[in-house]
């Protein structure tokens, strides 16, 4: 088991009382003499040391008696770290409960995706973050509540219902208990503004981030390799098609300088925690930016690059096997091949979908849609054919689970055991679609080229072992050593 930041007090205090919000999400402050929890940049004058104590995660703190604040809401902090850096059960269950997968399926569910007995999983929750999976859980429908609540002109019944809770009553009594005020009394403080500008069925949020924030190679590699249909580049924004558990939505990401503009069209509000998680995990959102960097920036060659664009992010995914089938349409092939051979497979076999702002048309196939499709019928050399249709098949019966469940180095081992994955495709599916911030690609002609370039090691052996120091932050080593190239993925388009 590890220990988390909320176990080193002295360090907990410094950061509360400069209110440091490097530290949000890593922790929460309770104060005993007020009953409500913190983040660390609370506004407020920070409490007396004696009157503090910490906890692991917004749930303990409800768990135990307290209340969230109403300045700071603390429940809108960005994620802990701790659930991308890490694969272990903890990190993993988190991911699976952040995807709705309690709400849906319930503790035995999430028990059964991790392999792991109910009681295993709800021991060892409560020994790290104070709280077991249905705390956790419902911590997250509180949050979702209030977000529907603050947004939307929705009625309370449906919020209830759309947040994940079972009954009316339950939703009243955890609203009140967690913010110290009815759900009617939320709206009432909220900024009618906020919930007018929502009257069209969007709804529209901001995503928190820890500063700094690149968004260049982020939305840049989004919208240079977006499947026409169910991508796009519009208006500054990065748009999508998302196919969720109930229904269907679409999406727009826009990068402000202290968040991220989300507006989220849904076909059932009951999806609506879902997507939120998913547009996090897409922009890599909880990553913790200072950590990152600082070590990479320890690497003379590498430290020119983070100081000229510090805070970039991995690009990552909304649909994991969407990016694995994606990974292999692009193998050996350019930018604007991949997303030809990715389009004709969205115009034959994706759902259709109607967006009222027109530009987007589909849904990427599912991975049962895609297993039935004829292999004549793909236009790509045989043996890549076999690759893509061993993959899907895979996907479809899954023994081949990139889903955020997944032990990553087991799934990578799967994948490089199907005829046409090499490492490059393996590692890549890694980084993106698995999400392991270690992932690296030294047989990629950028990474290489760029290698050369700085005076790195250029042959994949010796530049691996001199990337041994940047470890477990690979993967944004990659994102600083493609920045040095002129391709599109490293531009925010105009």
């Amino acid at each position: 088991m590890q220990t988390g930041m909320h176990t080193d007090t002295e360090r907990c205090v410094r950061a509360v009382q400069s209110k440091d919000a490097r530290f949000d999400g890593w922790f929460f402050t309770a104060v005993l003499t007020t009953g409500i929890y913190c983040r660390p940049s609370c506004p407020v004058v920070p409490p007396k040391p004696g009157n503090m104590t910490f906890y692991p995660s917004a749930a303990a703190c409800q768990q135990a008696g307290f209340r969230a604040c109403k300045r700071c809401r603390p429940d809108t902090s960005p994620g802990s770290p701790e659930w991308n850096r890490r694969a272990d059960l903890t990190a993993r269950a988190m991911r699976l409960i952040a995807d709705g997968v309690v709400d849906r399926e319930g503790v035995p569910g999430l028990a059964s995706r991790l392999g792991y007995s109910t009681r295993q999983v709800e021991r060892q929750l409560l020994a790290e973050l104070g709280a077991g999976p249905l705390a956790l859980a419902r911590a997250q429908r509180a949050q979702t509540a209030r977000l529907l609540i603050e947004t939307t002109p929705l009625p309370m019944a449906d919020i209830a219902f759309a947040a994940g809770f079972s009954s009316i009553r339950t939703f009243n009594d955890t609203v009140r208990e967690v913010y110290a005020l009815s759900p009617s009394e939320l709206r009432t403080r909220a900024p009618r503004n906020r919930r007018a500008a929502t009257a069209s069925g969007a709804l529209s949020l901001r995503l928190p981030f820890r500063a700094p924030l690149n968004p260049d190679n982020l939305f840049g590699h989004l919208a240079a390799t977006a499947v026409p249909g169910v991508e796009e580049w519009r208006d500054g924004a990065y748009r999508r098609t998302l196919r969720l558990p109930y229904g269907h939505g679409i999406v727009a990401l826009t990068p402000n300088p202290d968040h991220i503009a989300c507006r989220l069209t849904l076909s059932d509000l009951r999806d609506l925690t879902v997507a939120i998680s998913r547009c996090r995990r897409l922009l890599d959102l909880d990553a913790d930016p200072t950590a990152i960097d600082d070590q990479l920036r320890a690497d003379p060659l590498l430290a020119p690059l983070v100081d000229k664009a510090p805070g970039r992010r991995v690009p990552r995914t909304v649909d994991e096997a969407e990016f694995a089938v994606r990974a292999v349409l692009g193998q050996q092939v350019s930018t604007a091949a991949a997303r030809t051979h990715a389009a004709r497979l969205v115009t034959a076999h994706g759902d259709p979908v109607d967006d009222p702002e027109g530009g987007l048309t589909h849904l990427f196939p599912s991975t049962e849609a895609l297993a039935a499709v004829d292999p004549e019928t793909l236009a790509m050399p045989r043996t890549r054919r076999t690759t893509f249709t061993t993959l899907v098949a895979h996907l479809a019966d899954g023994s081949v689970n990139p889903g955020v469940e997944s032990d990553w180095a087991e799934t990578r081992a799967r994948l490089l055991a199907l005829p046409g994955f090499g490492p490059w495709t393996a590692d890549v599916i890694a980084m993106r679609a698995l999400g392991d911030p270690d992932a690296f690609l030294p047989t990629d002609l950028g990474i290489r080229r760029a290698a050369a370039e700085l005076g790195l090691p250029s042959t994949p052996a010796a530049l691996t072992a001199r990337a041994a120091a940047w470890r477990p932050w690979r993967a944004y080593a990659v994102q600083y050593l493609w920045a040095t190239d002129d391709h599109p993925i490293n531009f925010l388009p105009v």
